[in-house]
This record gives C-alpha cells, structure tokens and sequence, in this order.
C-alpha cells in the first residue's frame, strides 16, 4: 500500500484505488497489547421475541409491518431469536476469545410504553441481568448501547419521540437511570446513542428508516432532521450529566455516544471546491453531533451558513451543559464502514438537503473507484480512507476511539451456501487491512486507538434491506436458527492472539 501519499491529519489527498480486495496487502502490524476486540450487535436486530414476557411494541415493530412493506416483507418478530438462545450465543462469544460484547437494550423491553410514569417489565431486566451475568462468567466485558433505533411505540404515539425535545429528553433521563441503576454495578462503558446521523437523516428525512417520516408521507425533511439531532445531543448531555453525578463515583464506568461516518476523498483532489466539499460533507455528518458533545460548541458554521434557521439554536444555559458535559464523554465510538468520492453540486442546495449540498459516489472525476466493492455496492474497501478518518476524529475531538462497529457482507453471500458462506475470505481480509489500518494510525500517526468491535456477531435482520446482507463473523440458518461460526471467527481469534504485543522501543 502507497502510504507515502498520506499524512496523517491531511484528508484532502487522492486514496488508492484497487480493482479486487486481493489486490491490497494484508501486513498483520502488531496493536498494543492493551487492545481489546469483541462484536457488536442490536437489540432489534437479533433478539426476536417481539412479543413475549410483557414487552412493549417499539417503532420497528410497526415499521416492519406496514403494507406495502419498506422491509422487504420481513420483519425481527423471530430474527435470531437471541432472547431465547442467549446462553447459546454467549457460549459462542467464548469460543471465539472475544474480550467485549457489545449490545443494546430495548427500551420496550424494560418498559413497554416507554414513559417516565409507565409501570417496568421485570422479566425483561431479568433477561439482561442474565446475559451480563453471563458474560462476566466468561471474562467477557458487556459494553451497552442504551438506544438502537428502537423507539418504544407508546412514546412516539403520545408526541412523536425526537420531535419533542421536552418530553423525549424527561423519558430518556428517567429510562437512563433504571439502566444504570439495574445494570451499572456490573456495566463499565455504556453508549447513549447508536449513530443519531442515521435517526434523524434516514427515519426523519428520506423515510427508508422507522418510523419512515418524510416530506412525502407527511413530515417536513427541511427541519424535522435537525430537530431529531438536537433532542439527541440534548438528551445525550443529560444523561452522561446524570451518569456523572449520581452513578459514576460509585460504578467507577464511563459514558459517550457512537457517531457513524464514512471517510470523503475529494472528486477532484486538484480543486478546492471539492476539497472543500469533502470537509463539508464530514462537517455535516461527523460535527454535527460531534462538535457540541465533544467540544461543547455550537453546530459547524458550514451547518450554519447553509440552513440558517432551519438550524436548531442551543440556548445559553444548553452550552454550558455541553461545556459541561465535554469532559465525561471519555472516548470516542467510531461506526465506519467505507469512504466516498465527495462532489461540490453546482447549483445551490435543495430545501431539504442535508449534505452540505454535496454529492458522493465511489468514483473519482478519472473514474477511478475508491476500492473493491463488498456485498453491499456502497461499502467499499477502502483502509486508506479509514486511517484518515481515525486521524480526522483525533485530531478534532483529542479523544481516545473505540470503533464500535466494523465489517461488511461478502459479494454475494446472501446465495451462497452454507459450506460457502462460512468460507468467507473476503472478510477476513477485509477486517485484516482495516486492522492495518488502525495499527499505522496508532505507530505512525499516534493516534490512540483501543478497541475494535466488529459488525456482526452474527447474520440478523439488517433493518430496511431485511434478511439479505449478512454481516456476521457466525452464520445463521434463518430457518432452524442454527448458528455456524464462519472462518473469519477463526481469523480474528488467531489475528488478536497474534497481533497483540507489548511495543518495542
């Protein structure tokens, strides 16, 4: 790999560009020793059991529902059914060495309705005592995700969730405290929300994502978006607020929020109107929420310029919390999956848009692509753009990273067979460039990566596109359920056993 065409902090620089993932060198580079690896997964997405012990309808409950369906008429009623099979999975996560488990809970689950004054369901906080009970009795750290999309119903029915940033804040602080305080004695790192980019762009203003709004199906994708991002970063602050003062000098744990991001390589690296766009586009995507949780400031002044009022504003008392709040979020959870071409449009920016008026692609003005493609024809393989990405975060927000999530469906793995799928090469490889990836950004950039979480544990509904794309390092039988460790289990036990060693000087 061309490394010598990257330094470190300078995103504006042409990435390399490959034909197939078998063109791009696999290093093995050593990571510290201190470096912890697990999986990540979702509540929805591989629980099931929508409606067993008392557990209240959440927004995919409906979303995945509705006729016609957005979901390619399948649902997560059954999924991997992990609420029934949980000692299962956990003997699986053992076999494999991980070090962390990453999950989220669904807030249905512990309280159907969702509310501040709504009765608790305690077989569901039985179910997550038990699975954290068990992951501890393997060595394994459970990691929580208190929201993963999964909006309880009764909520979003009494005043449209994120839209009312008063009540969806009280209901989020009040069902923060029951996890902390059911949970947080044996819980040490917990995340707020998973990707609020994807909450309010996709389910508030193209609608492919519960609970679907739009300006088609009567929403309004010219402010909706920015009101969800804002309820969000508030009633992030709140909670790592409440976290810190009522939970944290006894449960000794820490608090953040995991932003998704791909990396944006310039569509003309000679010219500064789309080196431009391409910090634009991350301004847009990553400073919109990480600039007032991470540097308690307000939104980018790109956001700024392009939505004038259509741009929430913090009040004076809000940017003292968030100024406040800085120093308890105590690292950073990067999802990444690929990087993009980024184009300046020409013409100024649509009502709705919510790019900084940019276009992204996987290829260059040369109609060079930005690397192989996966199972899925966004997510490229592109390492280059996933170090620079690592840099950009650091050297923005001086936070250690933890990539909470990482992986990608091998091309065509939804028609392979069993013995096939589990014969997954592509992978591994690609989780081995993107290891590469972030040992050079920690050696050679100094960036202090600490964890790598991959994505998935195992195959599971992946939300709008149903049961196609399988990300799992295990192979699930959407039939009979049983679950089939792939080669890349193997891989990243063997790589983490291999790579992990003290750094010599």
């Amino acid at each position: 790999m061309n490394t010598n065409m990257f330094k470190a902090g300078d995103e504006v620089l042409a990435a390399d560009s490959y034909s197939t993932v078998n063109d791009i060198p696999i290093e093995e580079l050593p990571l510290p020793v201190d470096f912890v690896w697990g999986a990540a997964t979702a509540a929805y997405q591989i629980e099931g059991a929508a409606y067993e012990d008392g557990k209240g309808r959440s927004i995919w409950d409906t979303f995945t529902h509705l006729e016609p369906s957005r979901t390619n008429g399948e649902n997560g009623d059954v999924t991997c059914d992990h609420y029934n099979r949980m000692p299962e999975d956990v003997e699986l996560m053992a076999s494999y060495g991980m070090d962390v488990y990453r999950f989220s809970i669904a807030w249905s689950r512990i309280i159907p309705l969702g509310g501040r004054n709504d009765p608790l369901n305690e077989k569901g906080i039985a179910f997550y005592n038990d699975l954290i009970d068990r992951l501890l009795a393997h060595k394994i750290e459970p990691v929580v995700t208190l929201f993963h999309w999964d909006t309880p119903q009764g909520i979003y029915d009494r005043y449209g969730a994120f839209l009312n940033t008063t009540e969806f804040r009280a209901d989020f602080e009040h069902y923060a405290r029951l996890c902390f305080s059911r949970f947080g004695d044996r819980v040490k790192k917990w995340i707020t929300f998973n990707e609020p980019y994807i909450i309010s762009v996709f389910g508030h203003h193209s609608g492919v994502l519960a609970p679907g709004r739009s300006t088609a199906n009567g929403g309004d994708s010219r402010v909706e978006p920015w009101r969800v991002g804002h309820t969000i970063i508030l009633s992030h602050t709140s909670v790592v607020q409440i976290y810190a003062t009522e939970f944290q000098p006894s449960q000794f744990g820490t608090i953040s929020i995991a932003l998704n991001s791909h990396f944006y390589e310039p569509w003309d690296a000679t010219s500064s109107v789309h080196i431009d766009a391409a910090q634009r586009r991350l301004e847009f995507y990553v400073g919109w929420f990480g600039d007032p949780i991470f540097l308690g400031k307000d939104y980018p002044a790109s956001m700024r310029l392009q939505l004038g009022s259509r741009l929430p504003e913090f009040s004076p008392a809000e940017i003292e919390l968030l100024r406040q709040s800085v120093p308890i979020n105590t690292f950073y959870g990067m999802n990444h999956y690929s990087t993009k071409y980024a184009r300046a449009l020409p013409d100024p920016p649509a009502e709705d848009d919510c790019t900084g008026n940019v276009e992204e692609g996987p290829t260059n003005n040369k109609g060079e692509e930005i690397g192989p493609a996966s199972g899925m024809s966004w997510l490229r393989v592109a390492p280059v753009g996933f170090r620079k990405l690592l840099n950009w975060v650091w050297n923005r927000y001086q936070l250690p990273i933890i990539v909470t999530e990482n992986g990608c469906p091998c091309p065509g793995e939804s028609q392979m067979t069993l013995e096939q799928a589990v014969d997954d090469k592509f992978r591994s490889r690609y989780i081995g460039l993107y290891l590469d990836a972030i040992s050079r950004a920690i050696y050679e950039d100094g960036v202090p990566v600490q964890g790598y979480y991959v994505w998935s544990l195992m195959d599971n509904f992946e939300w709008s596109a149903g049961y196609g794309p399988r990300y799992g390092i295990t192979h699930v039988n959407y039939n009979s359920l049983v679950r089939t460790p792939k080669n890349s289990a193997s891989y990243l036990r063997k790589t983490f056993r291999e790579r992990r060693v003290a750094r010599q000087e």
